[in-house]
């Protein structure tokens, strides 16, 4: 028995689902939205926003292929890169209903080209137009971004967004699309099962819970998921990921419902140790629900290290007090968490997590040390500008010495001694010779008061989930496609070895656009 019917129902209203929709209502399936959360947005309203293109989709698949390492098909490859490589013109296609402002990474340097003789380009090059490693194909890529929405105040309009300001902006152009196209918007909506036609399996609607009521709805053509990873739910990360804890930066109600979801019907999992992530600290509010990563920086292309002008005061330490990893990675944002994650069986526990982040007086004034994210109505931390702050609240430890700091942080005196003298040694030769970190990020630790915390390794998003074709089906364990299920964003994300930067958000338009149209071509139940 079914309260209601719509021909698509789409699960999970970030960039994917809200994609997923409007495509579904443009080929002309009457299509319903569901959102679990109080706000939309998802983790995608708190991202860069910068929408990862491609200039030539052959060049783009080679180097997927290459990031890839061979856990993901070819044909899904193909099917993200031909995305990427009409990504630009989609993306201004869309924007057109919210009269918004298109650029690229490709027009910004020509602005930078054509500046006045005074535009200092050491301190400021141009960007790199590239993906992140030196892969075949990797010089077909750049960024598409909006550029400004006319009349849209994110803070105004979306005061639960707290992350990055490019994000909001991408999202509010995907809003006004989802609205343009008479989509049913249901928040505070959560989805608890799928519902299916007996022994045929194929999906025909969903269970929903919605202000203390269950209702089943039915969806005539199909189902798809875009409810995002398993971020919020620590049973999950504990089971799929190697180091622990794992913490994350944000979207606590991605707790892998859509993942369990598909199990239920027999899906197969990929991907599922993957996550893009770094390290941060903990609140020390309890309630306060999220990790808090430290500063983002900029991206570096190996080989170009000597192009990195920006000074990153601190180091990491182990629980010893030795210096382990390269502070700074190329795509520091979604690797950096890796070395945390090493299990030392002498001792039987991970002696790098948490880490020790130790810096000085200097490092402090620099800039807010860290960055908090969240999408949560009655959640939001601004960090600091000078960190005092976070000073008072017990996120940093002050000392007047590094000797005093090791007895607050509980670590060795003389090896953190031991190995501040030794990066300071290294900061004088301008080399890291122990962990390749860039010579233009190096600063040295020397001006007391000295500061320091725990660093935890801290997960921004999850990729695994269930496997998919190049048609955004959803694949079972005998790898035949479950009828009328589809997925679409980072629910089985296509990554599955490394990240690109804007990938998952180029992901959540192509596989949005892929499903949302092959829901809608389903011949109705």
């Amino acid at each position: 028995m079914f309260d209601e019917t719509f021909d698509v129902v789409v699960v999970g209203f970030g960039f994917a689902g809200g994609i997923a929709a409007v495509n579904a209502a443009q080929a002309g399936a009457k299509t319903l939205l569901l959102e679990k959360a109080s706000v939309p947005g998802g983790i995608s309203i708190c991202s860069y926003g910068a929408v990862r293109s491609a200039h030539d989709a052959e060049q783009a698949f080679r180097y997927l292929q290459a990031t890839n390492d061979g856990r993901t098909p070819d044909d899904v490859l193909r099917a993200l890169a031909d995305g990427m490589s009409g990504m630009e013109s989609y993306v201004r296609e869309l924007a057109k209903a919210s009269k918004a402002e298109i650029t690229t990474s490709v027009e910004e340097n020509e602005l930078l080209k054509k500046s006045n003789a005074a535009y200092d380009h050491e301190q400021r090059p141009l960007r790199r137009l590239s993906g992140n490693y030196p892969f075949p194909g990797n010089e077909t890529f750049y960024h598409t971004t909006v550029a400004q929405v006319p009349g849209f105040n994110a803070r105004e309009q979306y005061p639960w967004a707290n992350g990055a300001p490019g994000g909001p902006k991408v999202f509010r152009i995907v809003h006004d699309n989802v609205l343009q196209q008479g989509v049913d918007i249901r928040l505070n909506s959560s989805v608890l099962r799928l519902i299916t036609t007996g022994q045929s399996r194929e999906v025909c609607g969903v269970r929903v819970l919605c202000q203390g009521v269950e209702r089943n709805i039915r969806a005539r053509r199909a189902v798809i998921l875009a409810s995002g990873g398993f971020e919020g739910s620590s049973e999950m990360r504990e089971q799929f990921i190697e180091g622990k804890p794992i913490l994350n930066a944000m979207a606590r109600g991605n707790n892998g419902d859509g993942i369990r979801m598909a199990q239920d019907l027999g899906a197969a999992l990929w991907h599922m140790w993957h996550i893009h992530g770094a390290y941060g600290v903990r609140h020390t509010d309890p309630d306060y629900p999220y990790a808090i990563r430290l500063k983002r920086f900029p991206d570096w292309f190996p080989g170009d290290a000597d192009k990195v002008k920006l000074k990153m005061p601190w180091i990491l330490l182990d629980q010893e007090g030795r210096r382990f990893m390269s502070e700074y990675q190329p795509y520091n944002q979604d690797t950096a968490h890796r070395p945390q994650q090493y299990y030392d069986p002498v001792t039987q526990r991970f002696p790098r997590n948490p880490a020790i982040m130790v810096c000085d007086e200097e490092g402090r004034k620099m800039y807010p040390l860290g960055k908090p994210t969240s999408n949560d109505e009655g959640v939001r931390y601004e960090w600091s500008d000078d960190n005092l702050k976070e000073v008072e609240l017990g996120i940093l430890t002050r000392a007047d010495s590094l000797a005093e700091l090791a007895d607050l942080l509980h670590v060795d005196r003389s090896r953190m001694e031991a190995s501040v003298k030794q990066w300071n040694a290294a900061c004088e030769r301008g080399k890291d010779e122990d962990f390749g970190r860039p010579p233009g990020s190096m600063a040295p630790i020397r001006t007391a008061p000295f500061y320091g915390a725990p660093v935890w390794a801290t997960l921004s998003n999850t990729q695994g989930g269930p496997v998919h074709d190049a048609r955004q089906r959803i694949i079972d364990v005998y790898g035949e496609a479950i009828p009328r299920l589809f997925a679409a964003g980072e629910l089985g994300s296509s990554f599955g070895h490394l990240y690109m930067s804007g990938g998952n958000i180029s992901e959540c338009f192509v596989t949005g656009r892929i499903a949302g149209r092959g829901a809608a071509a389903c011949e109705p139940l």
